[in-house]
Formats: structure tokens, C-alpha cells, sequence
């Protein structure tokens, strides 16, 4: 069982995650600005949902990489570090400005729902993400590798299910924000990308 400290850091960090904006943050409020609360919610489900198939997929090749294999747990830890790294420049670095079109063609919560699935589950930065970011918190000493690895991605879920429906109730404000003050959007990049490096650096710094 994940210890109680490690649990909470984890918890912090993913809070960080979730309630910065993001591209799934700024998809569930596009859709809330355009179609109503109740879609942007079924959007941010439908994210979540994606998620979940994430975690799934990441326990399935971790648990057995992680149990068996320093070696191979180790390049999974190098490359993760990398990989988050990467997303971090990336994000400090991006010039991409944000749009939230308020007069955007309005969509069904059932149709808005299986899109946003679909957009996460293929979406292989989402993969990569979730393997590189849920082993720095599993401990092999403190029980079932799987069993720790779902409930790591069970919280992130979850909390990433709250955050996007937040957005969405608070959409309009928001995207009124984001529209009217670009710095935000410049600001929320490098906030993130500095996050993303410092986790980045704590996973290559991990000891097995």
C-alpha cells in the first residue's frame, strides 16, 4: 500500500496539474463556451475517461517492467525524465495563442462525450505522460505494484474529472479572461513547463 506521505505529495503535484490550464482544460472550456455547461462537463468526462483507459494500459506494462526488471525499470525512468523534460521546454517555449470561440457550431453532451474519449485515448503524448509520471511514486517494498499504480491513476483521474468540471461551470468568466488577457495564456506555459522539468528532474533523481 502507497505510503501516506508519498500519497500526499502525489496528490499536491497533480493538483498543480490539473487545476493549471492545459490543452484538456482548454478543450472542456471551448465547449462549455460554446455549447453550455452541461457539454463542457460530458467533454471533461470523456477526458477522464480516456484517462482512465491510460491507466489501465500503463499498469498492464509498468507493474511487470517495474517487479522484474532494475534495468528496464531504469530505462523507463530515464526516458520518462526526458520525456517530461521535454514538455516542459516545450510548454515554456510555446508561442501558440488561445481561442475560445464563443459563436462555435454547438454540439450534443453524447457526441461531445465519445470525442473526447476518442481524442484522449489517441492522443500518444497522454500514453507517454502516464508512464512517465506514475512509477517515481511506486515503491516495490510497500506491496502490489498494480495495485499501487491503479490507485495513483485512479486519483489522477478523479481529480482531473473535478478540475475540468470546475472549468466548465466557470467557462464563461474564464474564457473571457483568457480571450481578453493573453499574458495568461504566456504565463500559464511557463508555470507548466516548470512544473513538468521539476518532476521531470525528481523521476531521473529516483532510486529504484
Amino acid at each position: 500500500m502507497i505510503d501516506q506521505t508519498t500519497l500526499i505529495t502525489y496528490i499536491l503535484i497533480v493538483l498543480g496539474f490539473v487545476f493549471i490550464p492545459g490543452p484538456a482544460t482548454l478543450l472542456t472550456m471551448a465547449r462549455a463556451a460554446s455549447s453550455g455547461t452541461k457539454v463542457g462537463i460530458a467533454t471533461g468526462a470523456g477526458i477522464a475517461a480516456g484517462d482512465l483507459i491510460h491507466t489501465c494500459m500503463a499498469i498492464v506494462g509498468l507493474s511487470a517492467i517495474i517487479a522484474t526488471s532494475a534495468l528496464l525499470f531504469s530505462v523507463v525512468k530515464y526516458a520518462g525524465a526526458a520525456f517530461l523534460i521535454y514538455l516542459g521546454i516545450r510548454a515554456m517555449l510555446d508561442k501558440t495563442s488561445v481561442e475560445l470561440k464563443g459563436g462555435a457550431p454547438a454540439i450534443g453532451a453524447g457526441r461531445a462525450f465519445r470525442q473526447a474519449v476518442l481524442t484522449e485515448v489517441l492522443n500518444p503524448k497522454t500514453a507517454l505522460f502516464f508512464l512517465a509520471f506514475l512509477p517515481q511514486f511506486v515503491r516495490p517494498e510497500h506491496g502490489a505494484i498494480a495495485v499501487q499504480l491503479a490507485i495513483l491513476g485512479t486519483v489522477f483521474v478523479l481529480l482531473g474529472l473535478v478540475s475540468t468540471v470546475v472549468f466548465a461551470i466557470g467557462a464563461g468568466r474564464l474564457g473571457d479572461l483568457l480571450r481578453r488577457h493573453p499574458a495568461v495564456v504566456k504565463w500559464q506555459g511557463k508555470v507548466v513547463g516548470t512544473v513538468y522539468c521539476a518532476v521531470g528532474v525528481r523521476l531521473a533523481l529516483q532510486e529504484r
